[in-house]
């Protein structure tokens, strides 16, 4: 843990250097002293140090500086830590200015200059200030800090960002909080851009990409290698699955996902259906344990780093990455899953972000503690979110379509159980209220048509998925929903696919390009379960592992 700081600020050197000497003999083991020789230098020092997050305990000035007396300085560092103590040094002829300040600046203690012997006029007063601010001090938190709203989409993707690799962080709100406010606007000339993010080191990023936050979290976004014997293209279950089985059967495999692994998967609070987990497993630890074990054999897994293109050189696949960087390989695996549906009815695009979220209910829970949400779907991630967000919403209600809930039996009795959740079948969601943020939804009650205003602080959307393959458009054969087809769906009347060049049929997994294979929610006639997902993933390095063979 980082040590509280004492600062001492004096123009004169032998001064300065006394009061430092005399502090660390007697609390230097317990304290980081800082001393600096002008008012505005310390003033400097200290936004660094708020910037860091660290605490500041006790305040030490001289009152006869230029350009800044001592108590023009703690005037200001007041501003940046209040809880601070603060001691003004004096001469005889100061002691007005001192009585003043008490006042003026909430002034602690003055102390008249010489102060020798410290241990009986430095050391007494310093030790009772020291001991009412250790009373009343709270640690301060060490990890990286991010600042916006919750109506800042991009802020709510750096949160979703964070939570999806497991890195802890504080969430500041400057709607709520001045102090955050006034952090934000020191290190933006004045005006408020969110998101800001904070880390420990001082760094401060301002309306960063996930890439510029990933780099500086220390996640892997550059390729070590050029050439791979696999690419991997996403990194939810069947994606982390057939790292894991290619790595540890001495395949190179490279693993490239855009935003962060887990994919649907991964914001799931509860998977209570996966093989050996009889209590469940979230989301987050299933691919916080998946990433563990593909690393420690040997994958290689970037984030935060999307592939923009896919192009074929001979039997050679390039992938081209966000920063321009290509990355050559024997054998491709499509993985990118499928993505909610977005809402169409008015209201919802503006809204996006701002009290409307495509999944998320794991990010966003705890901001909506006491208030009444919505959520839309009625398969098993809506029950999933429903149930979770009902430990924080004072109410939860699900909106289904049609005229029951899809949902596992086990989920569904779970939600009738709890009071706070409300299930209404045959309900349209018509429109989304709301200026800056969702406040209201009003939706309709199929069979008789009547509307219904309801109020509403969040809603979380899961309806429905589209595969995710626009980027191999073009390249593999897709059937008009966009589902990626592979093997035998690729026959067409008993022959293979038209322009296929080898004397052989695809194998499983193998799209219309050889040795380019599809895996999990992406491809056509899969089951949208983790479990089918993971399967896929090692089933396909089988078949990759046949194909790199023929080569």
């Amino acid at each position: 843990m980082t040590k509280p700081v004492i600062l001492t600020v004096d123009d004169d050197p032998m001064v300065l250097n006394a009061i430092e000497r005399d502090l660390r003999k007697k609390y230097g083991p317990d304290y980081r002293l800082i001393k600096i020789n002008s008012g505005g230098a310390a003033l400097d020092a200290l936004r660094q140090l708020q910037a860091r997050n660290e605490t500041v305990a006790l305040l030490i000035a001289d009152q006869r500086m230029p350009q800044m007396t001592g108590v023009q300085y703690l005037e200001q560092a007041r501003a940046l830590f209040p809880q601070a103590k603060k001691v003004l040094l004096t001469a005889y002829a100061d002691t007005e200015a001192a009585i003043t300040a008490i006042n003026t600046v909430d002034l602690d203690h003055y102390l008249m200059k010489p102060w020798d012997p410290p241990e009986e006029r430095l050391y007494p007063v310093l030790d009772e200030l020291l001991e009412d601010w250790n009373a009343h001090a709270r640690p301060a938190f060490e990890g990286l800090r991010v600042a916006g709203t919750l109506w800042s989409l991009a802020t709510h993707q750096i949160k979703d960002f964070l939570v999806r690799h497991q890195l802890p962080y504080q969430y500041l709100n400057v709607d709520d909080d001045p102090k955050a406010r006034a952090l934000v606007e020191a290190h933006t000339a004045g005006q408020l851009k969110i998101p800001t993010v904070f880390f420990p080191d001082g760094t401060v990023l301002v309306e960063p990409t996930l890439q510029q936050v990933a780099e500086k979290a220390g996640l892997s976004t550059e390729a070590q290698m050029r050439f791979y014997d696999l690419v991997i293209i996403g990194g939810g279950p069947a994606g982390l699955s057939a790292a894991v089985y290619a790595s540890s059967e001495g395949v190179d495999c490279l693993l490239v996902e855009k935003h962060a692994p887990g994919g649907q998967a991964g914001s799931s609070p509860k998977i209570e259906n996966y093989l050996g987990f009889p209590m469940g497993i979230s989301g987050s630890d299933l691919t916080r344990r998946a990433m563990i074990q593909a690393r420690r054999l040997g994958a290689e897994l970037l984030t935060a780093q999307e592939v923009t293109a896919v192009r074929l050189l001979d039997r050679y696949k390039i992938v081209t990455l966000t920063n321009g960087t290509e990355v050559a390989c024997h054998s491709l695996l499509l993985a990118t899953g499928a993505a909610f549906n977005t809402l169409k009815q008015p209201g919802a695009a503006q809204l996006t972000g701002a009290g409307i979220y495509y999944g998320a209910a794991h990010t966003e829970a705890f901001y909506y503690k006491g208030e009444a949400v919505i959520v839309v779907g009625g398969a098993n991630s809506a029950a999933q979110g429903a149930l979770f967000l009902s430990g924080y919403a004072s109410q939860v209600t699900v909106l289904i379509r049609g005229p029951e809930t899809v949902a596992a039996q086990h989920l569904l009795n779970a939600m009738r159980a709890d009071p706070k959740i409300e299930i209404r079948l045959n309900t349209d969601l018509v429109e989304a209220h709301g200026q800056e943020k969702l406040e209201a939804v009003t939706v309709r009650d199929t069979p008789t048509g009547e509307t219904q205003r309801l109020p509403a602080a969040a809603m979380f959307v899961f309806i429905g998925v589209k595969p995710q393959s626009d980027l191999a458009a073009g390249l593999v054969r897709r059937d008009p929903k966009g589902y990626v087809l592979t093997g035998l769906d690729l026959r067409e009347g008993g022959q293979r696919p038209a322009g296929w060049p080898l004397d052989r049929d695809p194998f499983m997994f193998e799209t219309s390009v050889p040795g380019l294979f599809a895996a999990g929610d992406v491809r056509f006639g899969t089951i949208h379960r983790v479990v089918n997902a993971t399967a896929e993933g090692g089933a396909a390095v089988a078949m990759i592992r046949q194909y790199l063979k023929t080569l």
